[in-house]
């Protein structure tokens, strides 16, 4: 059955005390509503929208980044939840199948429960609610389940003592046919005490019509809304344990788990080890073997099987590890590949640039990458070994077996096999070190007196 995707992320969460629309706050690195889209993946919804308001044009260029074929509507005025998916009407006309209604600041929904509501809707539910026992129901809307049946969904507002002793709650997230929904959102009125259209109301009027609703159920901490600094923060702790978790049951070794930070989409490969405080931004994947060390942080790269990243190294983006490569100490790569047996194992810095298998970059090499204009690039053949404090003017290229000075600065290509020396000649002056050392002694004394 085909199925389709509305993200509600209109609202303009003031009690997030800031600038940024609540969506585009992040989690794992990634927008919240982002987590939405990737909820839904695996149902390959055919039509994404999302109903953006306040801030829409900062959203619409996020979006854009994340998902080109994601469709955007706006919901200039906030009026509830139905008007927000009554927005998307036009975006979803003729479709059949499921629509998914998500929301834009809910980031822990995960594809099963999705599929365990389409499941419902499949066998023969017009409208499917996700709901969840809560430890403590508070002001969320009850779920009123009859022998299977959701009766009805009655908001904390308008309920009476009895509906609120319910502690099954209503999470918002809704699955319906696509063919009923906006009939179904056309019957909602305004008349409650927020003055507002409740999607909720459709199970009420679903039932009117004879149509079967249902309700699924999943863990509180899925429904997890975030609307305050603090509730971003706690959303960011669960995330973390989760990925953490994940990571220890799928062969990683994390030697301090608590002190390891993830990304959303990182990638670890079984038998990989991560020593203590390091990070994983967005896009890096790490394969079998490699290991992680301390205080190391790694953003959009790949690390090669077996290869060994750190104590304090950086890796940025564009970088390609081949197995068994070694980053070490104080090292900063960006845009570069490091080949097969590679090592750059101390303070050293390397930018646009490739390094072919087997090469010993000595300390202290610096690819002088930027001339302030322009990015160059350098490369760097195999088996090439690269004196201590090296500076690499790019666009240069050091050839295969070849040999750089300690000291050099190079700025011209090196063929296969050649040293290069590019320093001035050391001069020695015979006594001059005491002479100046007492001069600038007795300089010091004068100040001094």
């Amino acid at each position: 059955m085909p199925s389709h995707l509305i993200i509600l992320a209109a609202g303009a969460g003031t009690r997030m005390q800031s600038d940024l629309p609540k969506v585009l706050h992040r989690v794992g690195g990634a927008p919240l509503f982002a987590h939405a889209l990737n909820a839904a993946e695996g149902l390959g919804a055919e039509r994404r929208i999302l109903v953006a308001g306040h801030g829409a044009e900062r959203v619409r260029a996020v979006a854009a980044e994340i998902d080109p074929d994601l469709h955007i509507v706006l919901q200039t005025e906030q009026l509830g939840t139905a008007h927000a998916v009554a927005q998307a009407r036009e975006a979803l006309a003729g479709a059949t199948g499921d629509v998914f209604i998500l929301y834009g600041d809910t980031p822990f929904i995960r594809p099963e429960t999705l599929r365990a509501m389409a499941d419902a809707r499949a066998e023969g539910a017009a409208v499917v609610v996700l709901g969840f026992e809560a430890a403590d129901p508070g002001r969320y809307g009850r779920l009123k389940v009859v022998d299977g049946t959701l009766e009805a969904i009655i908001e904390h507002k308008d309920a009476s003592d009895e509906d609120r002793a319910i502690t099954l709650c209503n999470s918002g997230v809704i699955c319906a046919d696509a063919e009923q929904i906006f009939d179904l959102i056309d019957a909602v009125g305004n008349d409650n005490a927020s003055k507002e259209y409740y999607l909720t109301d459709i199970v009420a009027h679903a039932r009117a019509r004879g149509l079967e609703t249902a309700a699924v159920t999943c863990p509180e901490s899925e429904t997890m809304g975030i609307n305050t600094r603090a509730e971003l923060a706690r959303a960011e702790a669960f995330f973390q344990a989760r990925k953490r978790a994940e990571a220890l049951e799928t062969g990683v070794t994390l030697t301090a788990p608590d002190t390891v930070f993830f990304a959303h989409d990182t990638h670890l490969g079984r038998d990989a080890v991560v020593e203590p405080h390091v990070v994983f931004g967005p896009g890096v994947t790490v394969e079998s073997g490699a290991q992680i060390r301390a205080f190391s942080h790694l953003e959009g790269c790949h690390v090669g099987a077996d290869a060994v990243v750190g104590p304090y190294a950086r890796l940025r983006p564009g970088t390609e590890l081949g197995n068994g490569a070694k980053i070490g100490n104080f090292v900063e790569t960006k845009n570069a590949e490091i080949g097969e047996g590679a090592k750059v194992n101390h303070l050293s810095y390397i930018g646009d640039a490739h390094v072919g298998e087997a090469a010993n970059i000595g300390a202290g090499t610096i690819t002088c990458n930027y001339d302030g204009v322009f990015k160059h690039r350098t490369h760097i053949g195999a088996r090439a070994f690269i004196g201590s404090d090296t500076m690499l003017v790019a666009p240069v290229t050091i050839g295969n077996d070849a040999m750089t000075g300690s000291g050099s600065v190079i700025t011209a290509d090196v063929p296969d096999g050649a040293l290069a020396l590019a320093r001035a000649r050391q001069e020695n002056r015979e006594g001059f070190a005491r002479k100046l050392m007492a001069r600038l002694r007795a300089a010091k004394q004068k100040r001094t007196n």
